[in-house]
């Protein structure tokens, strides 16, 4: 007969000999990084201007210029090199699942057709961080230009849903012993909800109603009524036995709640002066926390940030002339002037002290996002707010400034290692660093013919 004592020791000795030898190849790749004698810019405080910054376990341990490199660190010489904080872009459907609820083919009622429309234009259930998709080469691609964390807003039509902050690269897979695998996505989520997304100008599918500005400004304010008015009708039903109907749950009305609350910011997509106005007035109305992003005109209207403190996400994809004008054609004055002021509306938010950060806004290649960054700096923005709206500014704005944004220590080490100056032109992107592993920098994908991505000035 078989020893079953025997077999199961055994089976127990082989057991242990894999986990041992696992984690003597997993401690092969090297956890502790050293980045020496390079300068570092921290955007939490001045430059250091000859110092190291230990990476430990993904963790920025030591920086400073007296830090002193382990021995058990990988070494990496940064003599002549700068290190900055990951850039974080601040708006951006990279790495998404873009797929939206199809349109019914054969609707037999009108209802049919208009929960579809529902279900386009009224979202704040969907969450970005559920529409990652891992290992995206969009995603990856990005770190290619400095940016190691985006904002990433879901798909969508004025109610868009809540927005997640993502890292664009994770750590290779851990071996897997149980039965059932984490669920790698989650793995990029920093920090999630971060806002509700608000669009009035965003073309609707369909040819219903709402299919105007001001009928989806109407749609907006009459779903933030609804949600209000769902609210009391749960807290009845809730606080009274048998004297109220029972309310039909609708996960959209929930979702909203939040933002009523104030729990949750709104982030209202507004780049002409009319309509930031128009948004911080739904805001006021419904007392919301209003993010204004785009914000091309937001030096216009300044007071009115500044009463209800809103914040700005300023978009990076300054309008440009359209290619289907022909060479000799006029424009507006008022587009000339938007064109033309593009770059200085981040030096005037500066100067009056409205918080602000960086978004792609729909930017073809990557690069631009540093590049028309580097515009704004020539244009009065100083150098050093720069960073921050890319750096620490954006962070705070998402709630996660205790967490990333800035080279101090115990903060997330996602950096990056540049030859030159951030926003000179012949700077290049050396070593990446996400969650302090290294990623492979990949060249940033040229933008293709057709000008400005989606984002850009309506006309």
């Amino acid at each position: 007969m078989l020893n079953t004592t025997n077999i199961r020791r055994s089976i127990l000795v082989a057991s242990a000999l894999v986990a041992v030898l696992t984690i003597a190849t997993r401690a092969e790749a090297p956890a502790i990084f050293a980045i020496t004698g390079a300068r570092i810019v921290t955007a939490a405080g001045p430059a250091i201007e000859a110092g190291t910054v230990v990476i430990r376990n993904g963790v920025i341990e030591a920086v400073g210029a007296t830090v002193t490199a382990p021995n058990d660190a990988w070494i990496i010489d940064g003599k002549g090199l700068s290190v900055y904080p990951g850039l974080i872009d601040m708006g951006s459907a990279a790495g998404l699942d873009q797929t939206m609820p199809a349109q019914p083919q054969n609707p037999r009622t009108r209802e049919e057709v208009e929960r579809w429309k529902r279900q386009m234009i009224l979202r704040p259930q969907v969450n970005a961080a559920a529409l990652v998709r891992p290992d995206a080469p969009d995603l990856k691609r990005l770190a290619g230009a400095g940016i190691t964390t985006i904002l990433a807003v879901p798909p969508g039509s004025i109610v868009r849903g809540t927005s997640a902050l993502i890292n664009v690269a994770v750590a290779d897979d851990d071996p897997q012993y149980g039965d059932i695998a984490d669920e790698r996505r989650g793995r990029y989520v920093v920090r999630t909800p971060i806002a509700l997304h608000v669009a009035f100008r965003d073309r609707a599918a369909g040819d219903a109603y709402p299919d105007s500005l001001y009928g989806a400004i109407a749609f907006v304010r009459q779903a933030f009524l609804d949600a209000g008015h769902y609210q009391l009708a749960m807290q009845r039903w809730n606080g009274t036995k048998g004297a109220a109907d029972r309310p039909v749950y609708d996960q959209a009305l929930a979702a909203l709640q939040p933002a009523l609350e104030r729990k949750v910011p709104v982030a209202f997509d507004a780049a002409e002066s009319v309509d930031i106005r128009r948004a911080l007035a739904m805001a006021r109305e419904f007392k919301l926390d209003p993010i204004i992003t785009g914000a091309l005109e937001a030096d216009q209207v300044l007071a009115d940030l500044k009463a209800q403190k809103a914040r700005v996400l300023y978009s990076l994809n300054y309008p440009v002339r359209s290619r289907l004008l022909a060479p000799d054609a006029d424009e507006p004055v008022r587009v000339l002037r938007q064109r033309a002021n593009a770059p200085r509306v981040p030096g005037v938010l500066e100067k009056e002290v409205v918080p602000f950060a960086f978004q792609s806004g729909g930017l073809r290649d990557p690069r631009d996002f540093v590049r028309n960054a580097a515009k704004a700096v020539k244009a009065g923005l100083s150098p050093d707010a720069a960073v921050r709206a890319m750096t620490i500014n954006a962070a705070t704005i998402a709630g996660a400034g205790d967490r990333l944004g800035s080279i101090e220590k115990g903060k997330a080490a996602n950096l990056i290692v540049t030859s030159g100056d951030l926003f000179d032109e012949k700077m290049t992107i050396k070593h990446v660093f996400v969650d302090g592993k290294p990623v492979v920098v990949e060249a940033a994908p040229a933008a293709p013919a057709g000008g400005r991505g989606r984002g850009g000035q309506r006309r």
